[in-house]
């Protein structure tokens, strides 16, 4: 492995710019990575590899020029294939889009380009990112690069497994139920969600349209801000987006790194420190977490939220609802497959010939859910009885907020598990998110940082902050990885088959 790939996003932008090695160099050497252990861990999808030089070329003659570029210029890094990009293909890692070329770029991915980062490829994902596994991508699953026997997490597995094997610097994720979170903390890599709004979602391909929400994968806090910061901002595509500058997140995530949390106050869910199924292992790595923020100079008490253990039900009655909605356009008419078009059919017969060859078991299990839930005389009962608990979660947060500057959490209840051990039992699977999807009911902020191994597997430690206090919750994750050495970041795992 080059020593090139063993630095922080953060390092490689300061290596470019002082001329010490170049964007084509840096892009080379994670291209040679990623030949050597993709054909094992399968994080990408798609590897764009001429196209990467010939950015990285381009980025490296604008230096020479003299223009000015960020800090991030001529680093690599890998997008979900959930975010659509014009120059590759965007498949959300489904069938029913194999193939697909889209017409444009994405506003995340446009921002990218601009401030100079070179798009290595597509990363996997689980179908239409409804999964916490990534064992539903069409296209096969990708492995954790801790234990290949294992999964990686989902559905944004593909982007934390490449970023936790060194085939990446930084990756973009998804996060709908903690999907960027939650692979974040199986594979020991920084996964960070944005307030909902915060950063475009102008050509993110919609699974639940009130919930999905883009942001970095990365191996430090300090990178996560850094690529926070280029990718944040309001965008007049996307009716949604905030009107409001970006939170100061790099400035926090400095402060943060000199380990002085005083003055800070961390509130402790006490409903999640009763649930019932987190293992022994995880539980005793998040109480060692709040321990050091503690000693840290934090305060840290107990608060209640008494309608978190609503969460997880109510939101699948309302991601699959809004899910049975925009996955209508895929029908054989507008996008990729098409079957059953032979003349003889009607037009129904081939919308269903089409989606039911298309789509997965996973996207089949949520488009019936939701359309049961939307259905006349039942949507009352369950999707409006659920729309009624979001409230209530909302309002859980909104006075948890009053006593505290942020909570702390586990991420997942337990470390990565083996594959093929959940997918007989879809609510099992369901169990993975179960720490992560209040947040994305109420719309802040929430990042996972390591902070720690439990049976030499990596837990995450969550910390959600109030909307558009983005840099509450990296001031405060910096200051936790702050006390590690080595950081787990830096500890390499070696990918075997």
């Amino acid at each position: 492995m080059s020593e090139l790939t063993g630095r922080t996003a953060e390092e490689l932008g300061a290596a470019i710019a002082a001329g010490e090695t170049s964007a084509v160099e840096v892009t080379r050497a994670y291209l040679e990575r990623i030949d050597a252990v993709d054909p094992t861990v399968h994080a990408f999808l798609h590897v764009a590899a001429e196209p990467a030089v010939a950015q990285a070329a381009e980025v490296d003659r604008r230096i020479a020029a003299g223009e000015k570029l960020g800090p991030l210029a001529g680093v690599p890094i890998a997008v979900k294939d959930i975010v659509v990009t014009k120059d590759m293909p965007t498949t959300a890692a489904s069938k029913i889009l194999e193939n697909w070329l889209p017409p444009y770029d994405a506003t995340l991915v446009r921002k990218l380009r601009e401030a100079g980062l070179v798009v290595l490829g597509k990363t996997n994902l689980d179908e239409f990112a409804m999964g916490s596994s990534t064992e539903y991508s069409a296209y096969g699953p990708t492995r954790n690069p801790w234990d290949t026997s294992r999964i990686p997490g989902g559905s944004g597995g593909g982007s934390a497994a490449a970023v936790a094997a060194r085939e990446a610097p930084l990756a973009i994720g998804t996060d709908t139920g903690g999907s960027i979170r939650q692979p974040g903390a199986v594979t020991g890599t920084v996964g960070a969600k944005p307030t909902y709004g915060g950063v475009s979602r102008y050509g993110l391909i919609a699974f639940s349209s009130s919930l999905d929400q883009a942001g970095p994968v990365t191996r430090t806090v300090t990178d996560a801000a850094l690529l926070h910061e280029v990718i944040g901002g309001h965008d007049r595509c996307d009716s949604t987006s905030i009107d409001a500058p970006v939170p100061p997140v790099v400035e926090a995530a400095r402060r943060g790194l000199t380990g002085d949390l005083t003055g800070v106050k961390v509130g402790v869910v006490r409903e999640f420190a009763a649930a019932q199924g987190a293992e022994p292992g995880v539980v005793a790595a998040f109480e060692a977490g709040v321990q050091t923020l503690t000693k840290l100079g934090a305060e840290v008490v107990e608060v209640s939220c008494p309608h978190f253990e609503y969460a997880l039900p109510a939101y699948y009655l309302i991601a699959p609802s809004e899910c049975s909605s925009n996955l209508a356009r895929f029908d054989g008419v507008r996008y990729g497959l098409r079957v059953g078009d032979d003349g003889s059919r009607a037009l129904e017969e081939v919308m269903s010939l089409t989606r039911d060859r298309g789509f997965g078991p996973e996207v089949k299990r949520r488009v019936i859910l939701g359309t049961y839930a939307l259905s006349a005389g039942y949507y009352d009962a369950f999707y409006g009885q659920a729309q009624k608990v979001r409230t209530l979660v909302t309002r859980d947060f909104t006075a948890a907020f009053e006593q505290v500057d942020v909570l702390a959490a586990p991420t997942t209840p337990f470390v990565a598990f083996p594959f093929g051990s959940r997918t007989a039992d879809p609510t099992q699977m369901y169990l993975a998110d179960l720490y992560t999807i209040p947040s994305n009911l109420y719309g802040g902020p929430a990042i996972s940082v390591p902070c720690g191994l439990s049976e030499g597997l990596p837990v995450g430690l969550q910390i959600m902050a109030p909307t558009m206090a983005d840099d509450r919750m990296y001031r405060v994750a910096a200051a936790l990885e702050s006390t590690q050495s080595p950081r787990l970041a830096d500890q390499t795992p070696e990918v075997t088959a």
